[in-house]
């Protein structure tokens, strides 16, 4: 037995620790970390402006995937910590929970909330340069990570911080290049950096953000400078996302409020659609799971414009009142509160627990909207808001039949399931998977080379309806929605409950072709409509089927791209068999296990949503009505002449 003494107890200096555990600060360390240490650097800049000081933030992607990001804010201070002996610089950029945002006498609020946002950028990058303007002078410090006798030491400055001469205006400048020893190969994307920097010049209207990629075409470049500002704030934003839709009223509805240092507005449009898409900010984070500040939204809206339908007699005497899903289908919605003290729930923290702020914002939004309807201004907008309603109360009715067939086991299992749902006998849903699978022919193919016991197969006759363009009781009345749905156990729309869940595994199997990309957007159109938590909490993938099987001798290969046949081709030399895979169902059901279904071989892509605004606006351009928004997309990003859509991991992906 190996002895367990102090001496074994590592102490873990500086920054050594983020370095060590990644992943407890960046969450991973692929291409979604990368960009989380660059938005560290942005988020403090963004938050110098949000609080009154400077205007402008410029992010430029430079060679060798370097960044510069640069603010007219105030400038970190540069005089000497009284504990610490060192700069303000060097104590914001190597010292973890260091900042001026804990007390809220420097900060009205932030989006750093941790204050480990700049020195861990540190400690993942290769090397750091500051440069802070600030009194009529430029300070400069230098940071970098040297490997010393085989152990990598983070974020160490190269000497103390320098004066450099002076300077005209104030603010700081961070230049970067993230350790490949962390990231690899993962390069900066410009439409994953733009398309943060616009939803905060949304949530930030005095702001402008600058966007210029400066790097060669080799080097992933695209020779793109953009700026984004927008006057409009929210209203623009909510504009932006209907963009594809047809809205019932052409001004979105606009209102905001204070109460002490709790400040929250509000955008709001209705569209001719049937799904609600409440899209909520706290501090400028996204709160994707919603939480108290989105439950006061909803609840004042019901309340105020259930009170005007009573008093304008659209709502009769013995009329019950309209429930907010009603006045809530098909609107648009973007809530921002800004606070201080925040709590968030859940593992993601993308919850807001506030029990003031359901509060505070059904209080000033109460307040606010009341304003707005009485005015003669507003007359047509909220009467289209309040036909919209009615409109939905009449067929909420008809769908509530439907919804109860769906909520009773029974009825729907038997009446759908059965000779469809090869179940699996494990019990435990955490480690159970459902193979939502294209065709009868693969389906049979994977109920018989399945593993029994975690592996259930739900196969799809046909296309599933396409939820973007039908109302509640059409979804319900599709027999493949159906058993979706009751294969599940969740329920969907309001009745979900993710509790209720059999399998956590959720996997998209289809062919790699058009109609199997078809499916599978139909299908997470559905899952990101109706049951959104699956895609949020991360339980839907997709399966990905090989292309191609090389076969010499006793040796088979399966490729999963044309780059990776070629490998294989070169590999193999002469005289080997090729067969390319037309779909699912020419694979035997050994060679589907083999390539697709085992867990220690295949290879799966989650699904996730970063951008809950933009998956909004690409679900209406993909799914929607609108035909020339759809072939402008596909024309600008489809790439006909490639099918790697997803990459085969070494060694399997589970």
């Amino acid at each position: 037995m190996t002895e367990y003494k102090a001496k074994d107890i590592q102490v873990l200096e500086g920054l050594d620790a983020v370095r060590m555990r990644p992943g407890m600060y960046i969450g991973t360390t692929g291409n979604k970390g990368l960009h989380h240490i660059l938005w560290e650097i942005i988020d403090n800049g963004i938050d110098e402006i949000a609080n009154g000081f400077g205007n402008k933030v410029e992010v430029t992607l430079l060679n060798d995937n370097c960044v510069r990001v640069a603010d007219n804010g105030r400038g970190i201070p540069v005089d000497k910590h009284p504990k610490l002996g060192i700069s303000g610089v060097e104590v914001v950029f190597t010292q973890l929970h260091a900042g001026a945002k804990f007390d809220n006498e420097n900060y009205s609020f932030s989006g750093g909330l941790h204050g480990v946002g700049a020195s861990v950028t540190n400690a993942l990058s290769e090397w750091l340069t500051v440069e802070v303007r600030k009194g009529g002078s430029i300070y400069r410090q230098d940071f970098h990570s040297p490997e010393i006798n085989g152990k990598i030491k983070s974020g160490v400055a190269l000497g103390e911080l320098k004066y450099m001469g002076k300077a005209s205006d104030s603010g700081t400048t961070v230049t970067f290049k993230p350790d490949e020893r962390v990231f690899g190969k993962e390069v900066f994307g410009y439409q994953t950096i733009a398309s943060r920097l616009r939803e905060a010049a949304f949530l930030n209207k005095t702001i402008t953000l600058v966007l210029d990629d400066q790097r060669l075409p080799l080097e992933g470049g695209t020779g793109k400078k953009e700026s984004f500002h927008y006057e409009g704030g929210l209203c623009d934003f909510v504009k932006y996302i209907n963009e594809e839709k047809d809205s019932l009223y052409p001004k979105p509805v606009y209102v905001e409020g204070s109460i002490g240092n709790f400040r929250v507005e509000a955008a709001f449009q209705h569209t001719t659609g049937y799904t609600e898409n409440i899209i909520s900010y706290v501090n400028n984070i996204p709160t994707t799971d919603g939480g108290t500040h989105e439950i006061g939204f909803k609840s004042a809206c019901t309340k105020v414009l259930n009170d005007f339908a009573r008093k304008s007699g659209v709502l009769k005497d013995k009329m019950a009142n309209f429930l907010g899903e009603d006045f809530r289908e098909g609107m648009t919605a973007v809530v921002s509160v800004k606070m201080q003290n925040v709590q968030f729930e859940g593992q993601t923290k993308a919850r807001l627990g506030n029990i003031e702020a359901k509060t505070n914002v059904e209080q000033i939004i109460s307040d606010k909207l009341e304003e707005f309807v009485n005015l003669k201004s507003s007359k047509s907008t909220v009467e289209k808001i309040l036909d919209k309603a009615a409109s939905a109360a009449r067929t909420r009715e008809s769908v509530r039949k439907a919804k109860e067939i769906s909520r009773k086991k029974n009825s729907i299992d038997n009446a759908t399931l059965v000779g469809k749902l090869a179940s699996c006998t494990g019990k435990k849903a955490e480690l159970n998977e459902l193979f939502i699978v294209e065709g009868d022919s693969a389906g049979g193919s994977a109920k018989q080379g399945r593993d029994r016991t975690t592996q259930a197969i739900l196969p799809l006759k046909g296309k599933p309806l396409n939820a973007e363009k039908a109302t509640m009781d059409k979804i319900l009345d599709n027999e493949e929605i159906r058993s979706i749905i009751s294969a599940l156990g969740t329920g969907i729309d309001e009745d979900f409950d993710l509790e209720n869940l059999k399998y956590h595994k959720i996997i998209i199997l289809a062919d790699a072709d058009q109609d199997g990309a078809h499916i599978r957007a139909i299908l997470l159109t559905f899952f990101f409509r109706y049951m959104r938590p699956l895609i949020t909490e991360g339980h839907i993938y997709m399966g990905m089927p090989p292309l191609y099987k090389l076969t010499k001798g006793d040796k088979t290969v399966y490729c999963y791209d044309d780059a990776e046949l070629e490998t294989a081709r070169a590999e193999m030399g002469r005289n080997y068999g090729l067969q390319r895979f037309k779909g699912l169902g020419e694979m035997n059901p050994e060679q589907l296990w083999e390539t697709t279904m085992n867990p220690a071989a295949r290879a799966l892509t989650r699904v996730t949503v970063e951008d809950a605004a933009m998956a909004d606006k690409r679900i209406t351009t993909l799914m929607g009505d609108k035909v020339e928004p759809r072939k402008q997309y596909i024309y600008e990003h489809a790439n006909f002449n490639k099918v790697d859509n997803f990459k085969k991991p070494a060694g399997g992906n589970n």
